[in-house]
């Protein structure tokens, strides 16, 4: 035969041996190439060939593969017959699971490769018992009697081997039995021998059943005293499921489900676990770093792992609590991604549709309960852990079977699957008669739907909602990243450094070159989130926008982290900002100056501030005083307008031509008691006379027409944190008006650049990775406040005769009667040049050293 024919008419060998065979070579290839990508994961993350690699997991790999190759052989020479896709389903999870918790715990990794081999050697003893499991069936009471008793111990003799928590376990010196695990199958067992045995012999139901409630209420019982309602809950589920399998009454998976939310409801009156549990998953967003941490954190790894996921070993799924164990799924979906976790699904649907195959061809009622109950609880608690990881239920503590840590469990899972594969390879025997496959339908359908519900709400988090999410404050990933990759610089206008990081991969620092400015600069930490111009600008900072898609895309997934930071640039000026903050030193308050005609920021100071360098020693003292620190005043800071208020009103009056005829009841109410003898006087004065006069000409329609032009409520947009004033009715325009600094300065501004209130801008430029730099937009447009005769009447009326400049000084006060002083100031109409505004607010009442300060930052501006 030539080798085109032999080609043509070669045919797979698909006996069960081999194809089972070739099954665990694919599961057995991807653990591999799993585990070769966690010892590489340490030089991707730092970007270095050169680090220390992880090497410790490959005895957990080896452990495993010799683990399932000695199964494999074994179930070859005593059952040739079983089903060839149980195992390498079940050695899949076993070997993913395991080289996560190496990944995330490697202390609990290598416990868990101790466990995995003691439960192969229990595995292979019991392989030689009669393939038919009568010793199941006919010592039902012993098993079942003998688990409530282990159970129960725990009540007196109980631990728990963190140290704190329900005491669930036996054991000690490091060694620990969680009983409830394997009452979950000795259960199982015993409803499949009863309802077997029983049947028959007793028809009507409530007879029938009387016995198996008194040792179901027992198990319940038992697990609601240890408030472990997680085992009660899949309890009651194998109860009810294997129950309406037998009987095939529809009626017993609608009293089970309302019995199972009954039982909820009373939990969460009576024990304050479940309440809080409840609570967390219907707003985990009300205490994220409290009661909700867990479920938060949980939905933060998902929303990182997105859709192909950081990769093994460069997520950070330690984040997570108890990542090893209840939360593991959350550790694979952060460094697998969406299509991780579908494969992990995928595989579970698997288990469940061979395992309900199994069912239904199995010979004897006994092995046919026996083998709905145990892919129930595979299927069951499998969705109630995943569930909870998501945010779909309420967490419930359980494990996940064959992937979760824990000795009891997988010891449990692994006899479930040896169960199983012993059913599916009797031979010779006929099915046993069905009720109807209707109850096969319902039970896998229920199985499967709930894994593909947790599949749609896996991808909710993981795209809807992940970009939101990752934005969080309390999302630790992001600032972590920043240990590993450069972050941008913030420089001032002329490239002076106002904030690097500093050192090498995996310990960067940022540093920040004037502290003073802490509370606009703001900050970044792995702790406390991030704030201010680091926060606003934290897509550039961070490389997310401003880099070629495909160079993120390529970063992420080589190294699980964006690429390197941009340089950004900003209005600032680092000189002009050293005057501002040595002259505010000491006060509470803000100043801002802006250039009038392109909205650039030049001076922005808010006092008191912070060293944002020394955050992490002084956070415990800045979170408990009473002055703010962190509150950027000058931009977020809503102060009282008062009399400040009229250079604005003077010009909407001359532009309405409703200025009326100049009264001394307008020099009444001047700061500092001085007089006015004109328009333009009360005005620089701040009289507070000249401003209810003005406004009553204008009335409320224009008066808010003017607030509404001036944007006074909105909040700017700029590539910093800006706060708005709420909008008040025209009837409520006679109460005290809030404005920031930042707003009066623009809306001052208008006068400065012929009538136009100009978009604010405080970052210019990026700095590309090829070393270009590009401009940044503003993220607003200019918009005409006044009309340009206007603006240049008013501008000529108040200016001083003896300065270039003009100004106003005014007093208001709070709703608490706290005094506020302001400072406005321009340069004069017959300034050339740069034309610059200036506010100034101060938290107390002293318009004389307002007057000093704002004066001394202008005129140096101007020289």
């Amino acid at each position: 035969m030539t080798p085109s024919e032999r080609f043509l008419s070669w045919s797979p060998d698909w006996s069960i041996p081999r194809l089972e065979s070739r099954l665990l070579i694919l599961s057995a290839a991807f653990l591999f190439i799993y585990a070769l990508t966690l010892s590489l994961s340490p030089a991707a993350r730092l970007r270095d060939w050169s680090a220390p690699l992880l090497w410790s997991h490959w005895l957990g790999y080896a452990a495993w593969l010799l683990s399932f190759l000695i199964l494999h052989l074994r179930l070859s020479r005593r059952l040739e017959n079983r089903d060839p896709y149980l195992l390498p389903i079940a050695g899949t999870l076993v070997g993913w699971g395991l080289l996560t918790i190496w990944r995330v715990a490697p202390v609990f990794g290598a416990r868990q490769t101790i466990w995995l081999a003691l439960a192969v050697v229990l595995t292979l003893l019991l392989l030689r018992l009669p393939r038919d499991l009568g010793y199941l069936r006919q010592y039902k009471y012993l098993w079942l009697t003998g688990g409530l008793i282990l159970t129960a111990l725990t009540l007196i003799l109980g631990t728990n081997p963190t140290g704190f928590g329900p005491r669930l376990w036996l054991g000690c010196c490091g060694v620990y039995f969680q009983p409830s695990e394997p009452l979950k199958l000795l259960l199982v067992i015993y409803l499949a021998a009863y309802l077997a045995d029983r049947q028959l012999l007793v028809p009507r139901l409530l007879p029938l059943l009387a016995p198996t409630l008194l040792l179901i209420g027992l198990a319940i019982g038992l697990m609601l005293a240890q408030r472990d309602l997680g085992t009660a809950s899949i309890f009651l589920i194998l109860f009810v499921t294997v129950i309406y399998f037998a009987t095939g009454r529809h009626r017993f998976l609608l009293v089970g489900a309302g019995i199972l939310i009954l039982a909820g409801a009373a939990g969460y009156l009576l024990y304050d676990v479940i309440r809080i549990r409840v609570d967390a998953w219907i707003n985990p967003w009300a205490d994220p770093i409290g009661r909700s941490y867990q479920i938060v954190q949980s939905l933060l790894a998902v929303a990182a792992g997105g859709m192909l996921g950081r990769g093994p070993g460069l997520g950070s799924p330690t984040f997570v609590p108890v990542q090893h164990s209840d939360f593991i799924f959350a550790s694979i979906a952060e460094e697998t991604g969406l299509v991780g976790t579908i494969a992990l699904l995928v595989l579970l649907a698997g288990f469940t549709v061979r395992g309900l195959r199994v069912a239904l061809n199995a010979p004897g009622k006994f092995r046919r309960y026996l083998a709905v109950g145990l892919v129930v609880y595979i299927g069951a608690q499998s969705i109630l852990i995943i569930g909870g990881n998501l945010r779909l239920l309420p967490l419930t503590g359980v494990t996940l079977p064959f992937v979760s840590y824990g000795g009891s469990s997988l010891f449990t899972s692994m006899l479930a699957l040896l169960f199983l594969i012993k059913i599916s390879a009797v031979e010779g025997q006929e099915p046993a008669p069905v009720l109807s496959p209707r109850q096969v339908q319902v039970v896998g359908a229920l199985l499967l739907a709930g894994l593909a519900a947790l599949a749609v709400v896996n991808g909710w988090w993981a795209f809807y909602r992940g970009p939101d999410l990752l934005l969080r404050t309390d999302n630790p990933r992001r600032a972590l990243s920043d240990l590993y990759v450069q972050r941008g610089a913030i420089l001032d206008r002329e490239g002076v450094l106002l904030a690097e990081s500093e050192g090498r991969p995996g310990e960067y620092r940022r540093s920040y070159l004037i502290p003073e400015i802490g509370s606009v600069i703001g900050y970044v930490h792995p702790l406390y989130g991030q704030a201010g111009i680091e926060d606003a600008q934290d897509a550039y900072l961070r490389g997310l926008e401003g880099t070629l898609p495909m160079d993120i895309w390529w970063n992420h997934i080589l190294y699980g982290q964006p690429p390197e930071g941009l340089d950004v640039r900003q209005t600032l000026d680092a000189e002009l900002q050293e005057l501002i903050n040595r002259r505010l030193a000491g006060r509470s308050g803000a100043l801002i100056m802006v250039n009038s005609s392109s909205g650039e920021i030049f001076g922005l100071s808010s006092q008191p501030s912070f060293d944002p360098n020394t955050l992490e020693d002084d956070w415990e003292m800045l979170i408990e005083r009473d002055d703010a620190p962190f509150l950027n005043r000058a931009s977020q800071g809503q102060y009282p307008a008062g009399a400040a208020l009229g250079p604005l009103l003077f010009a909407a009056a001359i532009e309405q031509s409703v200025l009326p005829t100049y009264s001394p009841d307008a020099a009444t109410g001047c700061k500092a008691g001085e007089s006015a003898a004109n328009w333009p006087e009360a005005i620089r004065a701040g009289c507070e006379g000249a401003i209810e006069i003005l406004r009553l000409a204008l009335g409320p329609a224009e008066e808010f027409s003017l607030y509404t032009s001036l944007g006074f409520y909105e909040a700017p947009r700029l590539r910093m944190p800006a706060a708005s004033t709420p909008i008040l009715g025209q009837s409520e325009l006679s109460d005290i008006t809030l404005v920031s600094p930042l707003q009066m300065s623009l809306a001052m501004a208008a006068l400065n650049s012929e009538g136009v209130k100009p978009a604010p801008r405080i970052a210019t430029s990026i700095k590309s990775a090829e070393g270009v730099w590009s401009s940044l937009a503003p993220l607003d447009v200019d918009r005409e406040a006044f009309n340009q005769e206007t603006a240049s009447d008013v501008l000529g009326l108040l200016a001083l005769p003896e300065l270039p400049i003009w100004e106003t000084v005014a007093l208001a006060s709070t709703a608490d009667g706290d005094p506020i002083t302001w400072y406005l100031a321009g340069t004069g109409p017959s300034r050339q040049g740069t034309p610059l505004t200036l506010v100034l607010v101060l938290e107390e009442d002293d318009p004389q050293s307002a007057l000093e300060i704002g004066r001394e930052v202008l005129l140096h501006a101007l020289q």
